[in-house]
C-alpha cells in the first residue's frame, strides 16, 4: 500500500484543504460516504464522537447477526470477508469496518460531536465538541437510523420498582438465568432478544406484541429473503402484498394458536412505512416450543406490576424494551427545515434539500432490500452529486 503522501497525490487530495467536506459519524453511512468522496479526489473528514469507529456495533447485542447477506452488505471499495460467512456477525462487522478505514486511509477525528451546524454563505459552519467551531463547502450526515433510544413514557414507569431497561442496554442472556423476563416490542431486535433469553436460560419469556408481526424465512432453499427484497422494490405495493401473503403461508406456519396470528395488513404495505418483517432467526420455533409466549402490549407499569392491555397483571422479574430508536436529528439539523414530521430527513443519497444546499443525509431509512447496501448505495450517489456541485463552485471561482 502507498503511503499517505503518495495516495494522497494519486488522488489528488489536498489534505491542507482547510474547507473539507465534514461527514458526521463513523458508523457504515459516514465511512461509505468519506470513501467514495476520496475516490473522487475529495477531501473528506469524519468526525465521530465516540472513541473509535463502529460505535453503535460495538454495544449491540453479542447474538447480533447480520440479517443481509455478506455480499450484498459490503460497502464501496471492499468486500467482506468470505471467511466471515454468509450472516456476518456483529464482532466480524466492527472488524470489517475498522479494516475499511484502513484499507481507505480516511480521514477521522474521534471524540468530537457535532452538536449544530448552520450555512454560512456557501459553505457549512459546523459547533463541535470544546467549543470549536469548523467550516466545510459541504456536510454529510451519517449519525444513524438508531441513534436515540426510544423508551415510551408508560403511566406509572417513574414509580415502577423492578428492572426496566431499553434493548440497547442488553447484551446477553447470562444476567437473567433463571429469571422471568418480559421484552416489549416484537420487531427483529425483540424477537431476537426473546429467543437469546429461551435458549439462554431466562425461566420464562413473554413477547408483548403491539402490532403483529409479518414473519419470514431470512433465507427459502438458499434464496435469502433480501434478494427478493431487492426484486420487488419497483413492483405494485397490492401485488407485492398478495405475493408475500401466498408464499408465508407456504413457508411460515400459522402460530395463531400459540398467540401469534397472522397480519391482517400487507407485509409491503408496511415496509413502505418503515416497518419491515422479522427475519426469523428462531422465533418460530421458540414460540411453537412455548419457550417464548407472546402476550398484549404494554399498558401500564403499577409498582412492582405490569399491566397489559387485555388487563392481564403480571410480575416479571426484569422488563427489556425493544421499543426503537429515533434519529434524534433535532438539536443538529432541526432549525434548518430539512426534517419531516418524524424527524427524519426529507432527502437522501444524492438529493441536497432546497432549503439547505450542500446538506447530505445518509442511512436514515431501513428498506427490505437491506440497510447496508442502501447505504453503499448513497455514498456513490452523494459523492458524484458533491464532485459536480464542487467542479461548479470552483468553475465560478476562476
Amino acid at each position: 500500500m502507498a503511503d499517505e503522501k503518495d495516495s494522497d497525490r494519486y488522488t489528488g487530495i489536498d489534505r491542507t484543504n482547510d474547507r473539507p467536506v465534514y461527514v458526521i459519524g463513523g458508523g457504515p453511512g459516514g465511512l461509505a460516504a468519506a470513501a467514495a468522496l476520496r475516490e473522487r479526489g475529495i477531501r473528506a473528514v469524519v468526525l465521530e464522537k465516540s472513541p473509535s469507529v463502529a460505535a453503535s456495533w460495538r454495544r449491540h447485542y453479542d447474538r447480533l447477526h447480520l440479517h443481509t447477506t455478506r455480499r450484498l452488505s459490503g460497502l464501496p471499495g471492499l468486500p467482506i470477508p468470505r471467511s466471515f460467512g454468509r450472516w456476518v456477525s456483529r464482532d466480524d462487522m466492527v472488524r470489517y469496518l475498522e479494516r475499511y478505514a484502513d484499507v481507505h486511509e480516511l480521514e477521522i477525528i474521534t471524540g468530537v460531536e457535532v452538536s449544530r451546524i448552520e450555512p454560512v454563505g456557501g459553505d457549512w459552519l459546523l459547533h463541535a465538541t470544546g467549543g470549536r467551531q469548523l467550516t466545510g463547502r459541504a456536510v454529510v450526515v451519517a449519525t444513524g437510523h438508531n441513534h436515540t433510544p426510544e423508551l415510551p413514557d408508560w403511566p406509572g414507569r417513574a414509580a415502577y420498582t423492578r428492572e426496566l431497561l431499553h434493548a440497547s442496554e442488553y447484551r446477553n442472556a447470562a444476567p437473567y438465568a433463571g429469571k422471568d423476563v418480559l421484552v416489549v416490542g416484537a420487531g427483529n431486535t425483540g424477537a431476537e432478544i426473546a429467543v437469546d433469553l429461551a435458549e439462554g436460560g431466562a425461566a420464562r419469556v413473554r413477547l408483548a406484541v403491539r402490532t403483529l408481526p409479518h414473519i419470514v424465512r431470512r433465507s427459502t432453499v438458499g434464496w435469502p429473503a433480501q434478494r427478493s427484497g431487492i426484486l420487488v422494490r419497483r413492483l405494485p405495493v397490492r401485488l407485492v402484498d398478495r405475493a408475500c401473503a401466498l408464499l408465508a403461508k407456504v413457508t411460515v406456519p400459522d402460530l395463531t394458536a400459540h398467540g401469534l396470528p397472522r397480519p391482517d395488513t400487507g407485509l409491503y404495505s408496511r415496509a413502505k412505512d418503515g416497518s419491515i418483517p422479522v427475519q426469523d432467526a428462531g422465533l418460530i420455533d421458540a414460540v411453537r416450543g412455548g419457550k417464548v409466549e407472546p402476550v398484549a402490549a404494554l399498558w401500564s407499569l403499577d409498582d412492582d406490576k405490569v399491566v397489559l392491555t387485555d388487563g392481564t397483571r403480571i410480575a416479571p422479574d426484569a422488563v427489556i424494551a425493544a421499543t426503537g430508536y429515533r434519529s434524534g436529528l433535532e438539536g443538529l439539523v432541526g432549525h434548518l427545515g430539512v426534517l419531516d414530521a418524524r424527524g427524519r430527513p426529507v432527502t437522501r443519497g444524492g438529493r441536497t434539500p432546497a432549503e439547505a444546499p450542500g446538506l447530505y443525509f445518509t442511512g436514515y431509512t431501513n428498506p427490505i432490500s437491506g440497510m447496508l447496501r442502501e447505504i453503499a448505495i448513497d455514498a456513490r450517489r452523494t459523492a458524484r452529486a458533491l464532485a459536480r456541485r464542487i467542479a461548479r463552485q470552483d468553475a465560478r471561482k476562476r
